[in-house]
């Protein structure tokens, strides 16, 4: 064994009697990750740290060192920068290995665990190949791909939010409450459209299975249900897109008009002399980093739900494979 693989070596799993699935994805992630999990967290929240640095740097230099022309200062602040940036891109890259760790070990654990599962339970093909593998192919993938990076990184987002917010509010909170009014419908519209996506993900989950039941058995159903089968999975793509695509218009519509409320109000304030540029630059900057935390949020709770429906259907399999 190679000194690369000894240091990622995958995660011992401990057994826990039975071969029963996690009660829900909730446990499953905390089964599959433990502790490791809290760390990947701290470690997405000074990531989070290192990214909003920066904005009071941009702020400082426009207002202390491009106003004064202090060239030595200049310098002292170039490098604090290029310090903060390089430090970020380290610790950024630790936490995308750390969080690649989790995952791969998470989908050969569970993939080991499922193929011994049904290999020792199921006798004659009750299921069908297809469906054993569209589980143990791409959707135990989409699992261990959430266990392993979705909540690390919503914590990061969480966290860079926040920071952002509050350093807003410190620096300049009439501008900031202005900008923040066109975030509000982003709360109030994300979940309404994210329950009608999670419908379509699991009627799609069922209709691949099906089809995959009926290829691997390669009998006249085929030919008869088949192209019924590929007509429905076609429309359900083109609805699930279309609400996805709409959605997301939506939400960087919404995230285009706060930089352009900054500039609009804030530029307003620095023309009466109520604000300085460099608030508005570290403003401008700030909603650019918010930006991504937003939709990456956004998507958090679309996955999130995406994956408690994909752990529930793979339970019931697991359930009726036992069963049987």
């Amino acid at each position: 064994m190679t000194p690369l693989s000894r240091l990622f070596s995958p995660r011992e799993v401990s057994r826990t009697g039975d071969d029963s699935a996690a009660s829900s994805i909730r446990a499953y992630v905390w089964r599959m990750t433990g502790w490791h999990q809290v760390a990947t967290c701290a470690i997405a929240v000074v990531v989070a740290a290192l990214n909003l640095a920066p904005i009071e740097l941009q702020r400082r230099i426009v207002n202390e060192v491009v106003e004064t022309q202090n060239v030595p200062l200049l310098v002292q602040f170039a490098l604090a920068y290029l310090a903060v940036i390089l430090l970020h891109q380290i610790v950024k890259f630790g936490l995308r290995m750390y969080q690649v760790w989790l995952t791969e070990s998470t989908n050969r654990y569970t993939r080991d665990h499922l193929l011994r599962l049904y290999g020792s339970h199921v006798e004659e093909d009750s299921d069908g190949e297809g469906r054993v593998v569209s589980i143990i192919g791409s959707e135990v993938e989409k699992l261990g791909g959430f266990v392993g990076e979705a909540i690390s990184q919503a914590c990061a987002n969480i966290a860079l939010l926040l920071g952002v917010l509050i350093y807003m509010f410190l620096v300049e909170p009439t501008i900031a409450l202005f900008a923040l009014a066109f975030m509000v419908p982003q709360i109030l519209v994300t979940p309404l459209m994210q329950r009608k996506l999670n419908d379509l993900v699991e009627e799609r989950v069922k209709y691949v299975r099906t089809l995959g039941d009926r290829v691997s058995t390669m009998d006249e159903a085929v030919a008869e249900e088949g192209p019924k089968i590929l007509e429905r999975i076609y429309n359900n793509r083109i609805r699930f897109n279309l609400l996805k695509f709409a959605l997301k218009s939506a939400l960087n519509l919404t995230n285009a008009l706060g930089p352009l409320s900054v500039l609009f109000y804030g530029g307003y304030l620095v023309m009466i002399g109520e604000t300085q540029v460099g608030v508005i630059v570290a403003f401008i900057s700030g909603f650019e980093r918010i930006s991504g935390p937003v939709r990456e949020l956004v998507s958090f709770y679309r996955v999130t739900e995406q994956a408690r429906v994909q752990h529930d259907m793979v339970a019931r399999w697991m359930g009726k494979v036992i069963k049987d």
